[in-house]
């Protein structure tokens, strides 16, 4: 039978092994005594399996409070544990509870954070994945050999449709690759989303006529799913190619149901990660979470940026940026979304530590408040990246476009690359 594999660092009072069986009964038995019709016959059939336990270092104080047993040391270890198919079947939403489920409410654990997940071969029988993902988003883009250059729409809230689809158009004009609303910007009453749509993409019809490049707008459905699939299919009739959601918000369920319908490329926003991941001993890390995204169908996933404006470390982002680039199920291709406080800087180091050019490198401030307009902010940003692919130092990018010069100014500390 086949199984479903987790691996979590926990730490604990008591034994490891200990603690690990008592992970592993609680989501699969499920109570901390034998009960009638629990054989050992049925346990061995249905009970989660401790595959693996790493030792890892001790720590003096817990991590988490709540831990009734107390101890002079708390350890810590790797623990990898798996469950038979048999248990959950194909329903992401059980198979989620199965992985997570009430393991962060053991007493018996000051701490617990899941890092990955491994599912079935037959899972692709069940799960279409992304539908577009990384060559299908390049292709509606039309953008090959180099990262996809975005912005968000700022201010996040404030504009009408009118002057958002003027923005859109100056971007248009700047050379933008893709555009997306703010995770703040939904249906507001101040700027509704039926009238947001009707205004942008007309904008953008046009200069995919007088220019022969079509740009990707990801318009925020998130909401009730109702009102989702209702404005999704706004957008299909309306010509566009691109829907946003906020996926902690919106829901496992709701994002699957989105993405089922298969027709626009879903880009989405991880907002409220912090919350999931921000601790060191609790949570979910990246890796097993864009999993989970990735058998809904989500195409697109933010992963932060190296330099970031928020507490996430580059070392963090850097490995979130190989978990999407790694295959999953032999494709379930995800693009990385770089954004947070962005701009042509971050390109060297992000190329040096990445080395790839799948990435959709998203800049608000970077380009909306360069020196020269959002026209030299996008400029800035492709001169950027070409440097850093073509080997260039930053400084001699700079001598060959005022652009990025001139963003170097802006951004940069007295003049120099932020470090």
């Amino acid at each position: 039978m086949e199984r479903i594999t987790a691996t979590y660092l926990i730490e604990t009072p008591i034994s490891v092994e200990r603690a690990a069986a008592t992970l592993a009964g609680e989501q699969s038995s499920g109570t901390f005594v034998s009960v009638p019709g629990e054989s050992e016959k049925l346990k061995q059939r249905f009970a989660a399996r401790i595959e693996q336990i790493t030792p890892l270092e001790t720590v003096r104080q817990p991590s988490l409070p709540g831990c009734r047993v107390r101890g002079n040391a708390y350890q810590r270890a790797e623990v990898i544990v798996s469950w038979s198919i048999e248990n959950v079947g194909t329903n992401l939403p059980t198979i989620v509870s199965t992985v997570q489920g009430n393991l962060y409410e053991l007493t018996q654990l000051s701490g617990l954070k899941l890092l990955d997940l491994s599912f079935p071969d037959s899972f692709i029988e069940h799960f279409a994945g992304p539908r577009w993902g990384i060559p299908g988003t390049r292709k509606l883009a039309g953008v090959e050999n180099r990262p996809l250059i975005g912005t968000i729409i700022k201010p996040s809230v404030g504009l009408t449709p009118r002057q958002t689809a003027e923005l859109v158009g100056v971007l248009a004009d700047a050379g933008i690759d893709f555009i997306k609303d703010d995770e703040l910007m939904a249906d507001p009453p101040h700027a509704p989303f039926e009238a947001r749509l009707q205004a942008i993409q007309p904008v953008i019809h046009d200069y995919a006529e007088r220019t022969g490049k079509r740009i990707l707008y990801a318009y925020n459905v998130s909401g009730e799913i109702d009102t989702m699939l209702r404005h999704y299919e706004q957008v299909v009739v309306a010509g566009g190619s691109c829907v946003m959601v906020s996926l902690n918000s919106v829901g496992l369920t709701g994002v699957k149901k989105l993405c089922d319908q298969g027709a626009l490329a879903v880009h989405g926003h991880r907002n409220g990660w912090g919350m999931l991941n921000r601790h060191p001993v609790l949570g979910i890390e990246f890796p097993a979470y864009q999993k989970i995204w990735r058998l809904a169908g989500v195409d697109q996933i933010h992963v932060n940026g190296i330099q970031n404006k928020f507490w996430e470390p580059d070392d963090s982002v850097v490995r979130s940026i190989q978990a999407c680039l790694k295959p999953m199920l032999g494709g379930y291709s995800i693009l990385p979304v770089l954004s947070s406080g962005q701009w042509g800087g971050q390109a060297y180091e992000t190329y040096r530590q990445t080395q790839t050019i799948d990435l959709l490198y998203l800049a608000g401030g970077g380009i909306m408040a360069h020196p020269d307009g959002p026209e030299g902010g996008v400029r800035a940003l492709h001169r950027a990246w070409e440097a850093a692919v073509a080997g260039k130092t930053i400084e001699e990018a700079a001598r060959e476009s005022p652009e990025l010069r001139r963003s170097i100014e802006k951004f940069g500390s007295s003049g120099k690359v932020k470090a």
